[in-house]
């Protein structure tokens, strides 16, 4: 049996992997203060240690009261807008509080670690599929701020060994098909679950932002993995840090859908219109994010289970459904 430190494992993505790890009889403890993560998203089972990433004492006492075979971390600022507005703010707290818990990994010899990264320290494609080898060049503080923690980790390996994967997500999306966990941030910024609140009536109207872009329907096209899809990739490349070397991979699908085909899907899916209002393009924005996933196939055996927007959206919108008020209950 392993043990696994997970920071943020009571937000979105880290909930989902707790609770594949306990699953599978892995011993779990999570790090999160609870600002975006939810106390009810944690599996029964996994250890809930409420405490700031930023806090090197809490973090120290963490490590020493538990011994772990590898490190996932999840905790981080995210919203690409409001990195815009506050770039030192994300660059400051992305870099440190990784660094911060890469020291305490290498420290108490842990020598494994998985950060949530993200396809927006690409920028604005250079071709048509983004790949590992393309050029980096973010053009939001958000991206940026990924970008150094994986340098960070870089350094972290060269000196002290630490063996990172990093994990650059593209849209990640969808809910547990069991229905145990899904997606409830505060505020929401993701386009399915805010098609979704729209259709509902559980929120405003959608905003698209931006309908001039150089794409067939003049909207953002991007490319969106299943959250437990996003899971197994977490858990295979455990096996490619235990080869003794680190790895940088794109997770995504592979192919693309624009906003506008995003809201005929919420539309298809729900039963029902989403109601929405056109608005300007939103600073840091690219016109088309799309994954090559083809080193993570190649290295891991990866393969998404989920693949279709309509499995996605429909386990968004049956978790949304069953949970309107999200971990808040009633």
């Amino acid at each position: 049996m392993a043990r696994y430190l997970v920071t943020g494992g009571a937000g979105y993505v880290g909930s989902h992997t707790v609770l594949a790890l306990v699953q599978r009889g892995d011993e779990v403890v999570v790090i999160d203060d609870l600002r975006q993560g939810h106390r009810g998203a944690v599996a029964p089972g996994a250890e809930l240690v409420v405490a700031d990433v930023a806090d090197r004492r809490q973090v120290a006492e963490v490590f020493a009261a538990w011994r772990f075979d590898a490190v996932f971390h999840f905790a981080a600022l995210s919203l690409v807008a409001e990195s815009m507005a506050q770039p030192l703010r994300y660059i400051t707290e992305n870099l440190s509080n990784t660094l911060t818990l890469a020291e305490a990994a290498v420290q108490a010899g842990c020598l494994r670690f998985v950060l949530s990264s993200t396809a927006a320290l690409f920028g604005y494609p250079d071709s048509e599929l983004m790949h590992e080898g393309s050029r980096l060049d973010p053009v939001s503080a958000y991206g940026e701020s990924k970008l150094m923690a994986e340098r960070g980790l870089d350094w972290a390996d060269r000196v002290h060994g630490l063996r990172s994967a990093s994990l650059r997500y593209f849209n990640a999306a969808g809910a547990d098909p069991g229905g145990r966990l899904g997606e409830d941030h505060n505020p929401e910024t993701h386009l399915i679950p805010l098609a979704i609140d729209a259709a509902l009536g559980l929120g405003p109207a959608l905003t698209v932002f931006g309908t001039d872009y150089d794409t067939p329907d003049g909207t953002c096209i991007r490319d969106y993995v299943h959250v437990t899809d996003l899971v197994d990739a977490h858990l295979r490349v455990l096996d490619v840090l235990g080869q003794g070397r680190s790895a940088r991979y794109n997770v995504g699908n592979g192919n693309g859908y624009s906003v506008r085909q995003v809201i005929d899907e919420v539309s298809r899916v729900c039963g029902r219109p989403v109601p929405f209002r056109t608005g300007p393009r939103r600073p840091g924005d690219p016109p088309v994010l799309v994954a090559s996933n083809a080193l993570l196939r190649e290295e891991t055996g990866w393969r998404p289970r989920h693949s279709s927007l309509s499995e996605i959206v429909r386990t968004a919108w049956e978790w949304r459904v069953a949970h309107p008020r999200g971990y808040r209950g009633g």
